[in-house]
């Protein structure tokens, strides 16, 4: 059984004044998000919640190269491994992570994360739910669970279709990066600053020099002056007409159709994208954030936790694994290979609402 005290040195917590810091500690591993660390990082939340010494949160990873680039794959990948039954072992990782990531919206401190590096996966749901986000010149955002078996998760049916126009939708089907201020932009983010004022902002925190306290989540950072102002009707890239316009298709046949039909480079590129992923977490992906549009963020958890267990008991899973991290081949066999041998029938089954559903 996996518990808090097995986080060991992998994650770190500090009281440095009226801050409780958090470090996730594995620059390694890219600081990916273990069974462990989740529980631990709950735990002390629980505990800086109810401690009037704590008057603020903030969350980095150590190095410079990642924030969090995402749960610890290869950990599933080996407890559940070949897939069937055996991924049932993992259903208890989701439940955690799940409630940590529904922890840290509902927390009623400020809560800020340091977006620095690449941002991927689990490290998205111990950072997009804060009531702070703070990217750099070195964040890297992306979603990319649909290469390797899986679906958007860590409340992603909640924040993707939130985004502006069809961004969401794009960014969960293809993966896409959005780097520094198209994070900003987007609304993934609240401010950019750059990567050598983190160490001042820690030590800000710690010194709880704000003018009044912080009244729930709220704390004026100060920031206004030295970011982007938050933009959150075009991303300004240049693909965002097309983006819209692709995107908003029926289906993600009609999407493709629609790439297909504009012919463009970009497009090219992203049907080259679209074929590299799961069929069955493409489906799965584009339903989930669909649907989400119109769900409570606890709605959109509980359904998330009824599709990570489809995934563990799914073989794609096993195979996109395989294929990005354990042979690194980059050739996954998926099961079904073809959008149109997805069954949607098991589809609709995984979409249901079950006996044993996320408590939150």
């Amino acid at each position: 059984m996996v518990t808090a005290e097995d986080a060991s040195e992998d994650i770190l917590f500090e009281h440095r004044g009226a801050l409780g810091l958090v470090t996730l500690n594995r620059p390694k591993a890219l600081n990916a998000l273990t069974h462990a660390m989740a529980l631990a990082l709950e735990a002390k939340l629980d505990a800086w919640a109810k401690d009037d010494a704590v008057q603020v949160v903030a969350i980095q990873g150590a190095g410079d190269r990642a924030f969090c680039a995402g749960g610890d794959i290869r950990a599933l990948y080996e407890a559940g491994r070949p897939g069937g039954e055996r991924g049932r072992a993992n259903f208890q990782f989701y439940a955690d992570e799940y409630r940590l990531n529904a922890k840290i919206k509902r927390f009623p401190k400020p809560y800020v994360a340091l977006m620095d590096g690449i941002v991927m996966g689990g490290g998205v749901g111990v950072s997009i739910h804060g009531s702070h986000r703070i990217a750099t010149e070195r964040t890297v955002f992306a979603m990319p669970e649909t290469g390797i078996g899986l679906f958007p998760d860590v409340g992603a049916t909640w924040f993707l279709p939130r985004l502006p126009g069809q961004t969401g939708l794009w960014l969960g089907l293809t993966g896409a990066r959005l780097k520094g201020e198209a994070a900003v932009r987007a609304g993934i983010a609240d401010f950019q600053i750059p990567s050598h004022r983190l160490a001042w902002l820690i030590d800000w925190l710690a010194e709880g020099r704000w003018e009044t306290a912080p009244a729930g989540r709220t704390l004026d950072l100060g920031l206004s002056d030295d970011c982007p102002q938050r933009f959150t009707q075009r991303l300004g890239l240049d693909e965002q007409p097309a983006i819209d316009r692709v995107f908003a298709a029926q289906g993600v046949a009609g999407i493709i159709d629609r790439l297909e039909g504009l012919g463009t480079e970009w497009a090219k590129g992203q049907l080259a994208t679209l074929a590299a992923k799961s069929p069955t977490c493409t489906e799965i992906a584009f339903r989930q954030i669909r649907a989400g549009a119109a769900l409570s963020f606890e709605e959109c958890m509980r359904l998330e936790y009824r599709l990570a267990r489809f995934c563990m008991t799914h073989p794609d899973f096993y195979e996109g694994v395989r294929a990005t991290i354990i042979d690194k081949d980059g050739a996954p066999a998926w099961s079904p290979a073809t959008l149109a041998e997805v069954d949607h029938a098991a589809l609709d089954a995984a979409f249901a609402p079950q006996e044993d559903e996320l408590a939150l």
